[in-house]
């Protein structure tokens, strides 16, 4: 049985351009506080902490209301922190005060049920009952009817470049009340504060970090959307990242120069040529996965990409550092977190990826066991516990002593294998990727069946 996916039934459109007020956002402010309270982030340029804003809630709140309805409320500067992509370089993050934050937050809450019921199905980030879960799903299911040839688009600095008018244009078909249009067009106008103490200011982009960017993302990207769906075409978007499914790479060149002349002209994007490619599914990374159809029977299998896979790679090394100081049960346990953390995402792979899970997990143990090593340090303390293990005396000493092995070296000889075989690691309580994905996955159903719907 095929894997299909089942749409989110469309909510009720009633009535909702007229909650879009600032009334009705200044009425959910304290639903909002609490909500970026829950997310414990960390405090803006101001330095007030989400703690210190909670001893005096009750009387800011009254005071953030008036300035919001009588227009005085300024948003402050963004403080700019960078993190690492996943594909190399970095990326800007924008971390507001919480006190925008908890207005950003609230702006949102009224305008999502606008915004909402309209989005096209095919997009699936930072949307209610979505996921990238849902995302791959529905990529699954287009190239499981023959759209096996992917148009995978890459929008250069998407956040950084967003046209200001443009954004705001679309808000004012929608929005009627002009304060909220004014509130955004202030926190577009943010500056930034950047890591070197430098104050910049702000002439187009939306800056990731805050409550609303998500929301603002989209309302740009819903004018592709649309723009897609008018031309016929089956797509999957998450995000920036967009991917076309089509018949053949002929059309799929066809399709990316036609859209990329779209993105360019009329939404004043740019399409990063470099990364952008016309494929097979299984050559491209989408959302940490990659799809590949078998040949046999049609299926199609969801795979890691080879990004995830090197990223992983690099995250156990960290993990597992040889000269961890700490003791063996406290490095078990920060690699039990992320993999149990990691297994959450990455469980709606299929059978293909159980040799590669168990891959992992091998790799797992020999890191481990040079560590054990690491900590017994002497080679005569090394052999006396390889005997106590039930190594034979003879075979500890020679394993030990016989030629000059590394820790490393002799982290993987049959002899330490055996004494720290597998079951060891199991009653240290090491957790392992393949069977917390068959713990996930039912041993009922075949891979090729599950089914990934959505009500």
């Amino acid at each position: 049985m095929a894997a299909t996916y089942a749409e989110p039934k469309p909510k009720s459109k009633e009535k909702t351009v007229l909650s879009a007020t600032m009334e009705a956002a200044c009425a959910g402010l304290t639903g909002a506080f609490e909500k970026i309270a829950s997310n414990k982030g960390a405090a803006g340029p101001d330095r007030q902490s989400v703690k210190t804003m909670r001893e005096h809630w009750s009387t800011l709140r009254p005071k953030l209301e008036a300035a919001l309805l009588d227009g005085s409320y300024r948003p402050g500067n963004i403080r700019r922190v960078w993190i690492p992509k996943a594909g190399g370089g970095e990326r800007g993050l924008g971390i507001p005060n919480v006190v925008d934050r908890v207005v950003q937050e609230a702006v949102r809450a009224v305008l999502e049920p606008l915004y909402e019921p309209s989005f096209a199905t095919q997009s699936h980030g930072f949307r209610p009952e979505r996921s990238c879960h849902t995302a791959i799903a529905a990529a699954k299911q287009h190239v499981e009817e023959g759209y096996d040839w992917v148009v995978d688009l890459d929008l250069e600095k998407f956040f950084d470049r967003v046209n200001h008018q443009r954004l705001m244009s679309r808000l004012a078909q929608r929005v009627i009340d002009k304060r909220l249009l004014v509130l955004i067009g202030q926190m577009l106008k943010a500056k930034v504060v950047m890591p070197d103490g430098v104050v910049v200011s702000t002439e187009e982009g939306v800056p990731q970090g805050g409550p609303l960017s998500p929301l603002l993302s989209n309302v740009v990207l819903d004018e592709l959307d649309q723009e897609l769906i008018e031309r016929g075409h089956r797509f999957v978007r998450y995000a920036d990242d967009c991917n076309i499914y089509v018949r053949s790479e002929r059309a799929g060149q066809r399709v990316m120069a036609s859209v990329t002349a779209f993105i360019e002209r009329r939404l004043r994007l740019k399409v990063n040529t470099e990364k952008s490619a016309v494929a097979r599914p299984e050559e491209r990374h989408f959302l940490g996965f990659r799809l590949r159809q078998e040949a046999l029977d049609g299926s199609v299998e969801v795979l890691l990409s080879e990004r995830t896979s090197k990223r992983i790679s690099e995250r156990i090394l960290e993990l597992t550092p040889r000269n961890f100081g700490g003791s063996l049960d406290a490095c078990i346990q920060r690699l039990n977190e992320y993999l149990r953390g990691w297994i959450g995402f990455f469980k709606v792979c299929t059978g293909g990826v159980e040799k590669q899970l168990a891959a992992l997990d091998a790799h797992i143990r020999r890191r481990l066991r040079a560590i054990q090593l690491k900590h017994w340090k002497r080679k005569r303390t090394i052999a006396q516990r390889l005997i106590q293990m039930g190594i034979k005396r003879d075979r500890a000493w020679r394993s030990v002593y016989g030629g000059r092995k590394s820790l490393w070296s002799l982290s993987h000889t049959s002899t330490v294998d055996r004494a720290l075989r597998n079951t060891y690691w199991v009653a240290r309580g090491l957790e392992s990727l393949a069977k917390l994905w068959c713990g996930l996955n039912s041993p009922r159903v075949a891979p090729a069946q599950l089914v990934l719907a959505l009500g």
